[in-house]
């Protein structure tokens, strides 16, 4: 899922804008732009769409899109020439978190799970979930204890058993070897 940026004076928890691409380099003389995906939305990056981009999360508009690999070639109102694209080179692109889709039952955003208390079965503490790694089978939850030590848990059925951010906490089973 997204990475976040938080705006300062923003709840815990609750970002202003979520990371959903990268523009990387410009591509041919329309002011196309590569961009990689960091949502698991790419159907909506359609013209029109209102994108927010760089540090300053300058509100831009999307003037094009197309398929170009695992990527996109986007344009962005505005920018015509390669040059006015590579001005953008390296740089994220974000969406308001309030404008993201909804999500079905049970299934949450990393920005929502980040910093919940992780127990185990029995109700014993053992850390904040403070990273989360994307990995091509599972995902694996990063658990850092009060003296930093961290515990690595993949996200699967038998390690997680329940996941209440709501309530703050996610209980895990701790498989033996970890």
């Amino acid at each position: 899922m997204a990475d976040v940026m938080k705006l300062p004076g923003s709840p815990v928890g609750e970002p202003e804008y979520l990371v959903v691409g990268f523009l990387r380099r410009p591509h041919g003389v329309g002011g196309e732009i590569i961009m990689d995906l960091h949502t698991d939305f790419p159907e909506r990056f359609r013209t029109g769409r209102k994108l927010y981009v760089g540090d300053d999360y300058k509100p831009m508009t999307l003037a094009s899109v197309r398929p170009h690999g695992k990527s996109l070639l986007v344009r962005l109102r505005g920018v015509s020439t390669p040059e006015q694209a590579g001005q953008l080179r390296n740089t994220w692109v974000f969406i308001k978190a309030k404008d993201a889709p909804t999500l079905p039952e049970g299934q949450y955003y990393q920005y929502q799970l980040i910093g919940l208390k992780v127990v185990d079965e029995n109700d014993q503490l053992l850390g904040t979930l403070t990273g989360i790694i994307e990995t091509g089978a599972n995902d694996v939850y990063i658990v850092t204890d009060e003296a930093g030590k961290e515990l690595l848990l993949p996200a699967i059925p038998d390690v997680i058993l329940e996941l209440q951010p709501q309530a703050g906490f996610i209980r895990v089973h701790v498989l033996e070897g970890l």
